[in-house]
């Protein structure tokens, strides 16, 4: 899935907004925020619900119905109906749309009284605002029931299932839900690979990466034969400590659980400190540059796009499609692509991770609608095969054409802004922006959906993924002393990982290690996992895994 990264940054709440956030969506229990009664809208001279038809196709309303909509990111294009895609949406549908963004302060304004939008979204799943959707969101299946019972043929009984609250109804849909269907249909493309500059893997005559000598072995002769080359990269450290943190463990196949279904502290897994121990030979071999470990997403990206590294662990590799690609078309015959790489030392398979099925962008209907119907006919048409075609590709005709085999081609104008005039072909069609409930499995239907620069990448990850669902919002809830000390060893962790790379010889390296260790104790770590493990024990109820 392609994610705009900056998000995730700004969407989580400081301990004492969180504080607030709870305490605001409480009150809004008792005030404006929560308190109105949801409008109930005549369904008489516009039409009869159909269980075989959207209600957006079956509706006569003539005027345009008026909607705001709050998304919580401040960096969301406003614009609606100047587009190709959001001008298709207004007239199939026959509204107008007015977006209003902001960040968490703001939102919490509209649970302490203010007016409520008509649709909201949000991106953090464990937030207060999320749990307590109850108090001023629609539910979704109630909705559908009396107004287009059509949401049900294009809503994934497992993403509804899986936003349940504990009074059995649902209030979010998230886009980029992947279901085990969807992992199981192969139309998911992996996200992370080990690359090598074609150039350099020629020359060195398709070099071995797969145990820890071989790694440490090829790394240095990379440093000899390519002077100029930093021999390793990786992705920015930073929150998730880049791809050297869940990324390497799931190339390596690091289990996701204990035998006995508990949850596993993947970064204490033997396997996995047998290849830090090798990264940090790799290190002290001189073959990682200190830069790295300073470098932002820009200084990495940038390093990216001139080709600096020899090779790389790349987590998110349609993020660095187009760096790739400006790579690539600069320096035919150099072009990264994907190898084997790093391989368990105990036998492991890769187990690649993508979007989950908590998604991203979770969007709900608020109490205060004034349109009910007209909005849970939104859901359904951006849900529905149509809907994903527009946002993904445009208008039939008039941006993309179909093709016999049933996929579609983006017109060559189009293609040719889309490659040489990013700004112009944002402004005019919007396509794979608007992504409300956008979907990867979409993606599938056109060649045109990533760059040339990732394609191979993406073949060689085939038959590599494997579904994380059982990990996902398992963190302990905010404001739990858990919460507060699951945050301290995050960010320990981090620094323990860099200064184990890092480390100058093994006796720092297990040392900072000890370290890490004695920390989990000193902040409750026996009780976050047993939180860990109930969740897990609830996430495997919902989605009747065994």
């Amino acid at each position: 899935m392609i994610k705009m990264t900056k998000v995730l940054g700004t969407q989580m709440l400081k301990p004492a907004l969180l504080l607030m956030a709870a305490m605001l969506v409480a009150a809004g229990c008792s005030s404006g925020g929560g308190s109105t009664k949801a409008v109930e809208v005549s369904l008489d001279n516009r039409y009869t619900v159909d269980p075989e038809t959207p209600a957006w196709q079956l509706d006569k309303k003539e005027e345009t119905t008026d909607l705001t909509w709050y998304v919580n990111a401040d960096w969301w294009n406003t614009d609606f109906g100047k587009d190709v895609v959001t001008k298709k949406i207004k007239e199939d549908l026959n509204i107008n749309i007015k977006f209003i963004t902001g960040d968490d302060t703001k939102l919490n304004t509209f649970f302490a009284g203010g007016d409520m939008p008509d649709l909201l979204t949000i991106f953090d799943s464990n937030s207060p605002v999320v749990q307590k959707a109850a108090t001023w969101a629609l539910p979704l299946n109630e909705l559908a029931e009396k107004y287009d019972p059509y949401f049900n043929k294009v809503a994934a009984a497992d993403t509804l299932n899986w936003f349940q609250l504990k009074d059995g109804k649902t209030y979010g849909y998230p886009n980029y839900s992947n279901t085990q269907a969807d992992y199981d249909s192969g139309n998911i493309p992996a996200k992370t690979a080990f690359v090598i500059r074609k150039d350099v893997y020629e020359a060195l005559g398709s070099p071995d990466f797969g145990t820890p000598e071989a790694f440490q072995k090829t790394m240095n002769e990379i440093k000899s034969k390519f002077p100029d080359m930093i021999p390793f990269g990786f992705n920015a450290i930073g929150e998730g400590t880049g791809s050297l943190g869940d990324a390497l463990q799931d190339f390596i196949g690091v289990p996701l659980e204990t035998e006995d279904g508990k949850f596993y502290n993947r970064n204490l897994d033997e396997d996995y400190l047998t290849w830090l121990r090798t990264l940090n030979a790799v290190y002290r071999d001189g073959a990682i540059s200190d830069d790295s470990f300073a470098d932002d997403g820009t200084g990495f990206e940038e390093k990216v796009k001139s080709g600096k590294y020899a090779t790389m662990l790349l987590d998110g590799t349609p993020q660095q499609g187009g760096n790739l690609q400006i790579f690539m078309s600069a320096n035919p015959g150099k072009e990264y692509m994907a190898v084997d790489g790093p391989q368990s030392t105990v036998g492991h398979q890769p187990t690649l991770n993508q979007s989950g099925i908590t998604g991203w962008m979770i969007n709900y209907i608020t109490k205060n609608c004034k349109d009910p119907a007209k909005a849970i006919q939104i859901f359904t048409y951006l849900l529905s095969e149509e809907g994903q075609k527009l946002m993904n590709y445009g208008v039939e005709g008039v941006t993309y054409k179909s093709n016999p085999d049933g996929t579609v081609e983006l017109l060559p104008e189009v293609k040719d802004l889309q490659l040489n005039n990013a700004d112009k072909f944002k402004k005019d069609y919007r396509m794979g922006e608007f992504m409300f409930f956008g979907h990867d499995r979409h993606k599938a239907l056109s060649k045109d959906a990533f760059p040339e620069s990732i394609k191979q990448m993406q073949e060689w990850g085939k038959g590599k993924l494997k579904p994380h669902f059982i990990l996902e919002n398992i963190n302990p809830d905010q404001g739990t002393p858990e919460a507060r000390g699951q945050t301290a060893i995050n960010t320990n962790w981090n620094t323990t990982l860099v200064s184990m790379i890092r480390a100058k010889d093994e006796a720092a390296f297990d040392s900072t290690l000890a370290n890490h260790k004695a920390f989990l104790d000193k902040n409750n770590w026996s009780k976050i996992v047993e939180v860990r493990s109930e969740k897990m024990k609830a996430n495997k109820e919902k989605l009747g895994i065994k």
